[in-house]
């Protein structure tokens, strides 16, 4: 199949779950034989107005990635665009990242008469706590209607949760579809990991550092474990709204953590190395979405983690207690309870060969049940399905 892929507003390359998210199924799809077009933004944030593509070539990646720089609430304006680059490419098949102002791709494929695909990531129409959803109603409406627009002119969406789609669209277009890890670049980390044998160790965070990703209960967290006598090492990894409180609330006990800043896709394997435990301390109190539809996300971060072959401690809501099961992949606590939280990481460091074999089974867990590669498959079944390749 010949793939035009857009992901408007997304940096590719770049250090979102996002960025990782459009480069994998790029790079996945290509893998299996396909030809991959991306249309992806060249950095995050509002850029110029480019008048034209600009393609980059990423032969070693097997797609052709074409960066445009656009706001992201005016990436409708691409539509000319994304038509000239539909028709140069003659794609069999239109995959679109859903953004509440995108949708470009979908008209595109509406009048080149072509099946399109639509990625949701994240609820589609907001809860009405959010001010642009009492906005777009004050209005009418506009921004659902036009989310609505698009699912039902889709002729699949793929989605983690089925509660993103507006229950307006028949259940039978939507695929449930966990992201995933590319376990095969972290083979070589998990395959010379072994058990602790001495020294502090060290705990690892990697995200964007937004309050319902947890960072500070993770500072919290240490903070408790060091005043309980219990000399660890926590490594940070991303950057984020939140990042200087949690340096503040870190800083009685600097020593003890390090923040790296964002970092880019290709050295997360050597660090995570260099880790004993993963921890993902989600939190929906301050996320309405997450509250309204369920915990829609696929949580890039501990799929990572298990493809290195680390344990993992996590929050016990639906569906990661799917994904990390207690005792098996790693340890659970309840969702806000920080000492619960260090309860949890205290017990999988206490067995460094229990915890060893927590880590290897997650390892076996990603690998046959959340990795690219075994998304990037069931993708291109779908595909084939709605394109006339099955």
């Amino acid at each position: 199949m010949r793939i035009l892929y857009i992901a408007a507003g997304i940096p590719v390359p770049g250090t979102l779950g996002g960025s990782t998210h459009a480069y994998e199924v790029a790079r996945g799809l290509a893998q299996r034989g396909h030809t991959v077009h991306l249309l992806a933004s060249s950095h995050e944030g509002w850029g110029g107005l480019a008048p034209f593509v600009r393609p980059v070539s990423l032969a070693a990646d097997g797609f052709v990635l074409h960066q445009q720089d656009v706001p992201k609430t005016l990436s409708l304006l691409t539509l000319p665009t994304v038509l000239r680059l539909a028709r140069a490419v003659q794609p069999d098949l239109i995959i679109e990242r859903y953004y509440n102002f995108a949708g470009a791709g979908i008209l595109a494929a509406h009048a080149l008469g072509l099946p399109a695909l639509l990625e949701v990531n994240a609820l589609i129409v907001d809860p009405p706590e959010i001010a642009k959803r009492r906005l777009d109603d004050a209005f009418g409406g506009p921004l659902r209607r036009w989310a609505e627009w698009q699912c039902h002119h889709a002729a699949a969406i793929i989605t983690p949760l089925h509660t993103t789609v507006p229950a307006s669209i028949p259940r039978s277009k939507v695929i449930e579809l966990p992201w995933g890890a590319d376990v095969e670049r972290f083979t070589a980390v998990a395959a010379q990991r072994a058990p602790r044998r001495s020294g502090r160790p060290r705990i690892v965070f990697m995200g964007s550092f937004r309050a319902w990703h947890g960072v500070t209960d993770v500072i919290r967290a240490g903070l408790l474990l060091l005043a309980q006598g219990y000399d660890l090492e926590i490594m940070l990894l991303g950057d984020g709204p939140e990042r200087a409180a949690a340096e503040a609330l870190a800083a009685p006990r600097a020593s003890h953590f390090h923040f790296t800043g964002a970092v880019p896709y290709a050295q997360i394997p050597a660090l995570l190395a260099r880790a004993d435990v993963g921890v993902a301390p989600f939190t929906t109190a301050p996320h309405p979405a997450l509250r309204a539809a369920g915990f829609f996300w696929s949580p890039l971060k501990i799929y990572e983690y298990m493809a290195a072959g680390l344990p993992v401690v996590t929050t016990a809501i639906p569906p990661l207690t799917t994904v990390i099961r207690e005792g098996e992949e790693g340890a659970l606590f309840a969702e806000g309870d920080v000492a619960g939280f260090a309860s949890a990481i205290r017990h999988v460091l206490a067995d460094p060969v229990a915890a060893h074999a927590m880590g290897q089974r997650a390892r076996a867990r990603v690998v046959e049940h959340y990795s690219w590669q075994h998304h990037c498959a069931a993708l291109e079944k779908i595909s084939a399905g709605i394109s006339g390749f099955a």
